[in-house]
């Protein structure tokens, strides 16, 4: 049975206005404060072009008013009044399937159980959204049910700017996030965009409708006791608490009995790890072999990470009065949170970052995190994408994801069964050691998933897989598509964070040393390259994962329907999808890389990659530059 969702605004919906109950807390308040009547005008006006100028009147103080409490207008009047998930694929209206599948994703992307704010439109990390406002999410439906395979929808910064003639062979859906001129790229400038509604932040897998619940990434787990206790409802975490006593006391029973254990606290992580180090000066007893940190420290002084030194409902309110001196906090909170995992860290206890942007604002915060005779791009503590991730990238495996858009856990069992198959092929037909290890992580980590059911949202999974490996599983999927046993298209997809798709300087390209890691020519040539050799859609962003203006970054989608324009769309496009990413880490001096697309090209005669000549000689290079 369809949906009976009315896709169009056609009239005026006269619902009540509708309030944000979520515990969603704005930051871009002051987006326009200091900017004068005429740019609030600009934005209101923005948010009205929507609308007919019969309605308009009406609307107008409504959406004055979310400006000034929220410093943007999300129109929630229109928020759906329906239940927010990822519905078969088979309900959506469409004249493609590949439209059905993108609003079966886009779905995904806003469903509580997925999404970190959905009434925001915010997928996750805090400020990641889908849409600008939810009149863009009504408009793009509408278009995607109309679309046919002769069209492309084309979206600006969340605004469908409408669909137009192209190809069968071109990607239905082009997306771009936050492009905006790079000396206009600071955050004091995304505020105004965004609160005039002309710029939003994508995240990374948020605005391109490609999140897959908290297997690709579990966010949301601190602050808000909501996400909190959503997460240990999902199966994320097995206790929580709010207690700092309790903490200590469940991590020392849980050491001395060897037991697994999950343990949410509610509250400011900097408490914790000052109480750790309390416990460790006063009884000498260290209680953690391992540390990390995942808060949104892209948007630090916007609700991204908040001061220790306040309760959240008083640092709310400081956020929204006095901005500066919520910013001192979190600075002074930032060096407090640092002195404490240094002072463990002296002790027999491994700290690394995340890659969220935690040491670099650390750093601008004045914290003692620099590291005696390293680049600006490196700190004391490594980050996990430069030491462990950067070495994956270069071998070119990454976070490669599928999602059943059936909505049938069958058909996920299925793929799983493939996927599983296919590795377990691989490794008989003989693979190198280090990529058998990766292989059989992959084969126990689907057999894990399954077990434990990690699915929240859409019937998704994801692995870490290489070029071969993503390649072969999306033709085994698309054959069984065919044979009928996957009941409906499978769309693939990866996270952005990967070998190809992310130019960021401190995470996804901080093993890059020939200069060139704030370069970005990588993840927009993937972009195009994906485009063209058959993705279903395409999406690049400024921000995601480190922050606005600080890394960009694209993804994909490409829809499996059993067809063999499918299979080959799969062969081209993943196999660029991995190569472009390998072979500029080749080009940088990495002696990985470099044997992998030297691999790649024996095994395909249509690559030819130029490939570096070591330069060993450091006194040739002295002489010539004292000469």
């Amino acid at each position: 049975m369809e949906l009976t969702i009315l896709w169009f605004l056609v009239g005026f919906v006269s619902a009540a206005p509708w309030n944000s109950s979520s515990a969603f807390y704005r930051w871009e308040y002051r987006g326009l404060k200091g900017s004068g009547q005429l740019a609030q005008q600009l934005a209101l006006r923005n948010a009205l072009r929507y609308f007919p100028p019969d309605v308009q009147e009406q609307l107008a103080p409504e959406f004055a008013q979310e400006l000034r409490l929220y410093g943007h207008i999300y129109m929630y009047r229109f928020c759906p009044n329906l239940e927010m998930k990822a519905y078969p694929v088979e309900q959506y209206p469409c004249r493609t399937k590949a439209a059905a599948a993108i609003m079966h994703m886009i779905m995904n992307n806003l469903d509580p159980a997925v999404a970190q704010f959905p009434q925001e439109l915010v997928t996750y990390g805090g400020n990641g959204q889908v849409f600008s406002n939810w009149a863009q999410f009504w408009l793009t439906m509408s278009y995607l049910s109309q679309m046919t395979e002769e069209q492309t929808l084309v979206m600006y910064s969340g605004h469908p700017l409408g669909l137009f003639p192209s190809s069968p062979g071109a990607p239905r859906l082009v997306i771009t996030n936050g492009m905006v001129i790079p000396n206009y790229s600071s955050r004091i400038e995304y505020e105004k965009l965004f609160a005039m509604g002309v710029t939003m932040y994508g995240q990374m897998t948020a605005g391109s409708y490609c999140y897959i619940g908290p297997q690709g990434i579990v966010h949301g787990t601190v602050v808000d006791g909501a996400a909190l206790r959503k997460r240990y409802q999902q199966g994320w975490l097995m206790e929580v608490t709010n207690s700092l006593d309790h903490c200590i006391e469940r991590l020392r029973e849980a050491r001395k009995r060897k037991e697994a254990l999950s343990l949410g606290y509610h509250g400011n992580v900097v408490d914790l790890w000052e109480r750790l180090v309390h416990e460790l000066d006063t009884t000498g007893e260290l209680l953690v072999d391992l540390g990390s940190d995942q808060t949104s420290c892209h948007n630090p002084f916007n609700g991204g990470y908040y001061p220790v030194q306040l309760g959240f409902a008083e640092a709310q309110s400081l956020m929204a009065s006095d901005p500066a001196a919520f910013k001192g906090l979190v600075q002074e909170s930032l060096r407090r949170h640092v002195s404490a995992i240094n002072r463990l860290a002296q002790g027999n206890f491994f700290f690394w970052d995340y890659g969220n942007a935690f040491l670099l604002e650390a750093h601008r915060a004045g914290a003692d995190v620099g590291k005696p005779g390293a680049s600006k791009m490196e700190f004391r503590y490594p980050s996990y994408v430069q030491h462990i991730m950067g070495d994956i990238f270069s071998q070119g495996f990454g976070p490669f994801r599928w999602v059943c858009t059936s909505g049938d856990p069958q058909d996920l069992a299925v793929t799983d069964h493939l996927a599983t198959s296919v590795l377990e092929e691989a490794i008989a037909g003989g693979v190198n050691p280090a990529v058998k290890l990766q292989y059989m992580d992959n084969i126990r980590w689907i057999q894990e998933a399954a077990k434990h059911q990690l699915v929240v949202g859409s019937q998704a999974r994801i692995l870490y897989s290489d070029q071969k490996g993503r390649v072969a599983i999306a033709v085994a999927f698309n054959q069984a598509i065919a044979r009928g046993e996957i009941k409906a298209p499978v769309v693939l997809s990866r996270d952005h964070h990967d070998v190809s798709g992310t130019d960021s300087p401190f995470r996804e390209t901080s093993n890059i040393h020939d200069g060139s890691a704030f370069c970005a020519d990588m993840a927009v040539q993937n972009f195009v390259g994906d485009a063209f050799r058959g993705a279903t859609w395409v999406a690049l962003h400024n921000g995601g994962g480190v922050g606005w203006g600080e890394v960009i970054n694209g993804g994909f989608g490409l829809v499996l329907d059993g067809t063999e324009e499918a299979e080959q769309k799969a062969r081209m496009m993943l196999s660029w999808d991995v190569s472009n990413g390998v072979a500029r880490r080749c080009w940088s001096g990495n002696r990985k890389a470099y044997e992998i697309i030297c691999q790649t090209m024996q095994e395909n005669s249509g690559l030819v990659v130029t490939l570096p000549h070591e330069v060993t000689d450091e006194y040739m290079l002295q002489q010539a530059l004292q000469a």
